[in-house]
């Protein structure tokens, strides 16, 4: 989806009945689909000659998939030395669970990133499957593969991408191993600035049961939130001392408790205290902020994410629907050699 946004032409090789995805499966728009059945040696040679027209391949199957069906990097580079082949996995292509099954929960737990977001009663936070699948696994596969396009234009040589969901979870890490180095973070959750520990970086219930958002880490930022508050003259003299913040956490949750998300919303608008209210899936779109810039775009009825980033120039759009009719083959052919 993102490499189509930016303007990509994806063509999906989908097993026979499965090319076309539902209509409101965003993730999948912007590519066109075609279906074959990879047990017949005339759609592993339809797949070569996709390959040798392409600038990329990406598959997700577990190691050694797409060698036994005659579709591996060797294969595929023999058709197409300028070719870039991608590889995305949880575990990677090689080690000791390479060849095992897994989930975000699984790719991110090992890294020392699940442990670190913890609730309250010391249970693991899964954060959606953001980290794992998304942020670990799928943006660093495409900033693998527009490096190795970058460097196959400068050498003619095409290569692999091996991405693995659980090395880019930990390099997504990186800050808080050299904090731990450096001694400013504790392996022990919720007393960290980041975690949950700081009263000045957390969400808290209002009086309707929704949340608001504190983000008050500078000097500055801090003592303006504790004057819109209307906070204590200890609380706001004493934002670092650690041993008071059980104390700041309890003030701070009464406080909060006493207006609705909205009234503080409208407290806080425009300030610099960097508070803001927690949205739903049903609300992000409404947000003014969102609204303005259009970060989501309204189609048949339903809301779905616009690309992102943007580009003062070239731009960047929506493609075709995920359910669009199936492509032919020989047309993408077509449209690749010329």
């Amino acid at each position: 989806m993102l490499l189509s946004d930016l303007g990509a032409d994806i063509v999906k090789v989908a097993r026979v009945g499965e090319g076309r995805a539902p209509e409101l499966s965003f993730t999948h728009r912007g590519r066109r689909s075609i279906e074959l059945d990879l047990k017949s040696k005339d759609s592993i040679a339809a797949v070569l000659d996709l390959i040798a027209a392409a600038d990329v391949l990406i598959e997700w199957f577990r190691p050694g998939v797409m060698e036994r069906l005659g579709l591996g990097p060797d294969d595929a580079l023999a058709r197409n030395p300028r070719l870039v082949y991608g590889r995305m996995t949880g575990w990677g292509q090689e080690g000791p669970l390479a060849d095992s099954a897994g989930h975000d929960i699984n790719y991110i737990s090992v890294t020392g990133a699940l442990g670190s977001i913890v609730g309250r009663d010391g249970e693991p936070v899964q954060p959606l499957n953001l980290l794992g699948d998304y942020g670990g696994g799928s943006l660093y596969l495409v900033v693998g593969i527009l490096s190795a396009i970058i460097e196959a234009a400068r050498s003619g040589k095409g290569q692999v991408v091996d991405a693995a969901m659980c090395d880019g979870a930990a390099h997504i890490m990186t800050t808080f191993y050299a904090m731990l180095a450096m001694g400013r973070w504790s392996p022990e959750p919720r007393v960290n600035l980041l975690d949950g520990g700081a009263p000045y970086y957390r969400s808290y219930r209002c009086a309707d049961g929704k949340f608001m958002a504190v983000g008050a880490i500078e000097k500055q930022f801090y003592a303006l939130f504790c004057k819109l508050i209307d906070a204590s003259p200890r609380l706001a003299a004493h934002q670092n001392d650690k041993s008071l913040w059980p104390e700041f956490h309890a003030e701070l949750e009464k406080r909060f408790l006493t207006k609705t998300q909205k009234e503080w919303t409208e407290i806080f608008a425009g300030s610099d205290a960097c508070v803001s209210p927690v949205a739903n899936l049903l609300d992000a779109p409404s947000h003014p902020h969102l609204a303005h810039r259009q970060t989501f775009v309204k189609q048949n009825g339903h809301f779905q994410p616009a690309p992102a980033p943007r580009f003062s120039r070239s731009g960047s759009n929506i493609g075709s629907s995920p359910n669009a009719p199936l492509a032919d083959l020989a047309g993408v052919l077509k449209d690749w050699k010329t």
